[in-house]
């Protein structure tokens, strides 16, 4: 690998980083938005996909999303090319003097393939069981993220050796950094898992705030940090590209910001730090496929459209009686199809720096009328109703032969009591968590109560409860 550029593989390495911190970002974004209660679950059902859908991809699932097409059908990579990765440890990717090490590609995906299973999670908080939501997270990535990574992000080789996916190369829709791949994927599957798992017990009734509005703040802006590697990281470079991805998603997420805040604040008379985070998050998403192709007007168009179109969409739940807990459908699938959608107007080749001039495109906006406008609107369709089918047949599979909702009694005292025997803020005055033996020899070697003072004969007396009953 001596041809290798050392900077772009530095840039593409500390991206994979910042991708990979957005998943404990996530983890924070999500568990201080449900109730104390579930919590821990909420982290955990963030955290564990970096378990098995870290293991997935090293072994199968980079070939499945980035191997030669099945038959050259764009549908499928072959899971055998790449089988535990055999064969990348001396290959490189990406085009002369700007070759990147392939296993450095292989890490940078793996944390997009990650954080798209643990978005899910937020549709279906305070109710599934956690082995079931393992179960569900393997197989919808087998069945649904590797194959739609391959549509998406395979691009075929200019020699034809190599066949990537139909979105990319037939349709050639353009998703820069994974507005249908992981959003609109991720936001169709939620919808689907939410319908299957049904409402929580008093949804609609009883009062389900954040229980900590500081750990979604922190959240969002973990998510925010990070995001510059899942934008600007797609470059695969130190370059242009990168740079134009970089403002465009600080100025859209900003845009997007800004725009929630003042919906609530007409809508509902205040701004809330929640609706700042979920502005920003919703930002970050609408940016994702469009940051390295619409200029910096266009990027603050689409933020500003997002930030009024997910708070708008968001409290359409109640009106449909749809549980999505923590409005995953109304941010990441709303909000992926504004920004994959609004790429048809929005375009303009001025900014594609990284792209061949014939392969540069305007939006209706800038003249190129609205060739670009329906092969984006194809991707995007074409992907929500994949993954909402398979993932509809995979929740009503899993809930014939396992069951995915906890009991009613779990849920009501707590799922992270029922599912992992923790609680994720200890209120115990002894300190620690104790167990039955450490709870007795606290109390046994506790000193003893000060005796109460003899009372006088002309002093008030405490009555007994059978006195003050008489």
């Amino acid at each position: 690998m001596t041809d290798i550029n050392t900077g772009d593989t530095a840039w593409v390495l500390i991206s994979a980083a910042l991708v990979l911190l957005m998943t404990p970002g996530l983890a924070f974004f999500y568990g201080g938005m449900v109730r104390a209660k579930s919590v821990l679950n909420m982290i955990m059902m963030s955290v564990v996909t970096m378990g098995t859908i870290g293991v997935t991809w090293v072994l199968f699932g980079y070939s499945m999303a980035f191997g030669n097409s099945v038959g050259g059908l764009g549908l499928i990579g072959n899971p055998f090319e790449f089988l535990g990765l055999k064969g990348l440890a001396e290959a490189t990717t990406g085009s002369e003097g700007h070759l990147i090490p392939a296993l450095a590609f292989v890490g940078f995906q793996s944390a997009f393939a990650i954080i798209a299973v643990a978005l899910i999670s937020g549709a279906v908080a305070d109710r599934m069981k956690f082995g079931a939501w393992l179960a569900f997270s393997i197989v919808w990535a087998i069945l649904v993220y590797f194959p739609a990574a391959h549509w998406v992000f395979a691009f075929s080789s200019d020699d034809g050796a190599v066949v990537g996916g139909w979105i990319a190369n037939q349709i050639k829709a353009i998703d820069f950094a994974g507005g249908t791949a992981i959003h609109i994927n991720a936001g169709a599957a939620a919808l689907a898992l939410a319908l299957v798992l049904g409402k929580r017990a008093g949804f609609g009734k009883d009062p389900m705030r954040p229980h900590n509005l500081t750990l979604v703040m922190l959240g969002a802006g973990v998510l925010w940090f990070g995001w510059f590697g899942f934008n600007a990281g797609s470059a695969l470079g130190a370059n242009g590209t990168a740079a134009v991805a970089w403002v465009n998603t600080l100025a859209a997420t900003a845009a997007a910001m800004l725009g929630w805040l003042i919906t609530e604040k007409i809508r509902d008379g205040h701004p809330t730090s929640l609706g700042a985070a979920s502005g920003v998050v919703a930002g970050l998403v609408a940016i994702t496929p469009a940051c390295a192709s619409v200029d910096i007007v266009g990027a603050l168009a689409i933020g500003v459209i997002a930030g009024v179109a997910c708070a708008l969409a968001v409290g359409l739940k109640f009106r449909f009686g749809l549980d999505d807990s923590l409005d995953v459908v109304g941010v990441h699938l709303v909000g992926g199809l504004v920004g994959t959608l609004l790429i048809g107007f929005f375009a303009t080749a001025s900014v594609q720096v990284g792209s061949d001039e014939a392969d540069r495109v305007n939006g209706l906006f800038y003249g190129g009328g609205l060739d670009q406008l329906w092969r984006q609107a194809v991707g995007a369709v074409a992907v929500l109703i994949y993954s909402f089918v398979v993932s509809l047949l995979i929740a009503m599979a899993l809930k014939a032969i396992m069951g995915l909702r906890v009991s009613a009694d779990a849920e009501s005292e707590g799922i992270d009591q029922a599912e992992h025997a923790e609680t994720g803020y200890d209120l115990n005055p002894l300190g620690g968590r104790l167990g039955r033996g450490a709870l007795a020899h606290a109390m046994a070697s506790a000193p003893p109560p000060d005796p109460a003072p003899a009372a006088d004969d002309d002093s008030e007396s405490t009555p007994t409860p059978k006195e003050a009953a008489k």
